[in-house]
């Protein structure tokens, strides 16, 4: 199938309780269209420390809805087992539905016995 040079792709970013619908240029890497969305896949503490979108650090993950096979190894593992996928290592090439996922990163873990 060939596209126009003009033509996107839809993309809708689940985000809380809210929806965000965007325009692609079919090809773009997920993670970079959603830093570009003000809709970061990270948490607040990576959005600094990450790896770049180079697949190494596992902090980009989002849950996609639509039928996206895996190229990246963390990916192929992320299906098999449930994980959010790597936004990086995420293509757009067809409409997909994508949701954001609540992270804690490096702590905010309550105690079992109620103490501080």
């Amino acid at each position: 199938m060939t596209r126009d040079a003009d033509e996107t792709v839809s993309l809708t970013v689940l985000h809380g309780d809210d929806r965000t619908e965007l325009s692609v240029e079919p090809g773009a890497s997920l993670r970079r269209v959603l830093i570009d969305a003000d809709l970061s896949p990270y948490a607040p503490a990576t959005r600094r420390l990450n790896c770049g979108g180079r697949g190494l650090c596992a902090t980009c993950g989002v849950r996609i809805r639509d039928e996206c096979p895996p190229d990246h190894w963390h990916d192929r593992l992320a299906a098999r087992f449930g994980y959010p996928r790597l936004s990086c290592q995420v293509t757009v090439e067809e409409p997909m539905t994508v949701e954001l996922v609540e992270k804690v990163v490096w702590g905010s873990r309550e105690r079992s016995d109620g103490g501080a």
